[in-house]
C-alpha cells in the first residue's frame, strides 16, 4: 500500500510542472484555449492507453450509468476549470503562488468534504489538527504569494 503515495507523489510533481507546461502551450497559439483541447486530448490518450493496456476499460452498462448520482458527471467540468486557470493565469502569479494556492484550497475543501462525507467520501472527522494544518497551509500560501 506505500507504493501508493509514492505514485501520488509523482503526480503531485507533475502537478506542480503541469501549468507550467499548459501556459507555454497557451501562449504559443494565436487563441490559448485551443491548448486546452491539446491537453484534453493528451488526457483521453492517456487514460485511453493506460486503461487498455492494464485491461480496466470496458464501457459502463446502463445500470452503471443511471446508478450514478447527477453530480457526479461534473467532475470533468471541475477539470477542465482547473486547465483553464493553469492556461490564463498560471504564468501570471508564478508556480509558487498558483501551485500553492491550488492545493492549500483543496485541502481547506477536502477537510469539510471528509468531515461530511460529502461527494461520495468516507467520514473522516474535521479534528482540531486536521483544522490547524489547513490553518497552517493557509499561512503558508500567504508567505509563497505575497512575500
Amino acid at each position: 500500500m506505500w507504493y501508493l503515495y509514492g505514485i501520488v507523489f509523482l503526480a503531485g510533481i507533475a502537478n506542480a510542472v503541469q501549468p507550467g507546461q499548459n501556459a507555454t502551450l497557451a501562449k504559443g497559439f494565436s487563441q490559448p484555449l485551443i491548448a486546452g483541447l491539446v491537453v484534453g486530448i493528451g488526457a483521453a490518450v492517456t487514460i485511453l492507453v493506460l486503461g487498455l493496456v492494464s485491461g480496466r476499460m470496458a464501457w459502463p452498462t446502463q445500470q452503471e450509468v443511471t446508478s450514478i448520482p447527477w453530480w457526479a458527471w461534473f467532475g470533468g467540468l471541475l477539470g477542465g476549470v482547473v486547465v483553464v486557470t493553469q492556461l490564463l493565469i498560471a504564468r501570471q502569479i508564478g508556480a509558487g503562488a498558483f501551485l500553492g494556492l491550488l492545493v492549500t484550497a483543496g485541502v481547506v475543501t477536502s477537510i469539510l468534504l471528509d468531515h461530511f462525507g460529502w461527494v461520495g467520501f468516507a467520514v473522516h472527522p474535521a479534528t482540531l489538527w486536521r483544522i490547524v494544518g489547513g490553518i497552517l497551509m493557509i499561512g503558508g500560501v500567504v508567505l509563497v504569494a505575497v512575500f
